[in-house]
């Protein structure tokens, strides 16, 4: 199939960076090629969400011979202006005139807070609650800034860290006794009355309550420093955790938090997938990310932005259990990994393109390629090709039918599976 008329083969993209106080100072400047000016940039946002949907950029080269795009407006304005071509129509019946999906790099110099993402159902109802409201999308005080669900999946760039979802009851337990401190007291005896996911739920609540308490400074003081001093090897790396996020966000509980939390760290590659109602926080690191297309961001502390307790604890799920990860699988012929978490939204295929014959990559509906390192050519149908280096992104619109890259170079394809 090639392109239908009007519609490209392949729209490059300009793509708006986050520069969230969490971020690096060095790693998306390096990706993006720009220049370090020691102001942090976090993440690298790929997509059509209102927020800040990427432009359309033009096509710039002789190697984007048959590949022509428009040169202004953004993806946002050509998924609405033709949304049958952009996304398909199985796309366009399931989810309307909208890409579903967000493709990220995030790159985490520090942690991000402590959160969770709204089901779809606490997602349209806070949604709809703070329009009733009159709160302003914009506002400082707004929580709910789309009517949709967020899951979420990272890969890895390099090693990345972070909280997923809580611990078995026992190990929270463990990882408690023989601290100093009135909180930990009380979520001790939390647990230790239901080892259940109720108790879990109990101790986490009083953790977060707390940070409204006039005492929690000096409290959570004395338990910092009674970690400090402890030599478990049992929990050497749980201990690290909370001084870390003690160092960063002084006299705040969720320091103590992420000791109920599963500490999670990937290597280049590895995955993991945040289903809606999942507490977690990322730590440090560089990952690819992709999401259901909203910013929706519930959070309980490690922040300077708004925390909103009770809306994440009616959305949070608290049952123990290993932090999440998608089904992945490796083609054989050409080495690249597919990343398939349980939501219909997105799934990713990524890894290295070696210098030789093109490589089939996802063939239908939206799909947004980026190129992490060297360089490759993407090929739709009979309507050209186009040269992608380092840091440059496209989306290939569904009309143009199936695609193939060759080259030497990384690359991750965002798209509806």
């Amino acid at each position: 199939m090639s392109a239908a008329r009007g519609t490209a083969a392949f729209y490059r993209l300009d793509n708006t960076v986050q520069r969230y106080d969490w971020g690096s100072t060095s790693a998306l400047q390096d990706l993006l090629g720009l220049e370090a000016d020691g102001r942090p940039a976090a993440e690298l946002w790929m997509g059509a969400h209102p927020l800040a949907p990427s432009s359309l950029a033009p096509v710039r080269g002789d190697a984007d011979q048959g590949a022509g795009t428009a040169s202004s407006g953004t993806l946002l304005d050509l998924v609405r202006a033709e949304p049958a071509a952009v996304l398909g129509t199985r796309v366009l019946d399931t989810y309307g005139p909208r890409l579903p999906f967000l493709l990220k790099v995030l790159a985490a110099e520090r942690a991000l807070s402590l959160q969770v993402h709204p089901h779809p159902h606490r997602a349209r109802a806070g949604f709809n609650r703070e329009n009733r409201e009159g709160v302003p999308r914009d506002s400082p005080i707004c929580s709910f800034h789309d009517d949709q669900h967020k899951p979420e999946m990272v890969v890895a760039m390099t090693r990345f860290e972070g909280l997923s979802g809580f611990r078995r009851p026992q190990r929270a337990l463990e990882l408690l006794d023989g601290l100093d401190g009135e909180l930990v007291a009380r979520m001790r005896a939390a647990l230790a009355a239901r080892p259940t996911e109720a108790g879990v739920r109990d101790a986490f609540t009083l953790a977060l309550h707390a940070r409204s308490g006039p005492d929690v400074a000096a409290d959570l003081e004395r338990t910092v420093a009674s970690v400090r001093s402890r030599q478990a090897l049992r929990s050497r790396r749980a201990d690290a955790t909370v001084l870390s996020l003690a160092e960063q966000h002084p006299g705040d509980p969720g320091a103590v938090v992420s000791l109920l939390l599963n500490r999670v760290t990937l290597e280049p590659g590895e995955s993991m997938f945040v289903p809606s109602g999942h507490v977690h926080a990322y730590l440090s690191g560089c990952a690819v990310e992709v999401m259901a297309s909203s910013d929706n961001v519930l959070r309980a502390g490690l922040t300077t932005k708004r925390v909103d307790v009770d809306a994440l604890l009616e959305c949070a799920t608290c049952a123990p259990g290993p932090a999440a990860r998608p089904r992945v699988s490796v083609d054989a012929g050409s080495g690249l990994s597919t990343y398939r978490p349980p939501v219909a939204e997105f799934a990713l295929t990524a890894g290295r393109v070696r210098a030789g014959g093109a490589v089939a990559l996802p063939d239908a509906g939206p799909r947004v390629v980026l190129c992490l390192a060297g360089e490759v050519v993407l090929a739709a149908g009979a309507d050209g090709e186009l040269r992608l280096a380092r840091g440059e992104s496209v989306l290939v619109p569904h009309a143009a039918g199936p695609l193939t890259v060759r080259g030497d170079g990384h690359v991750v394809v965002a798209y509806v599976p």
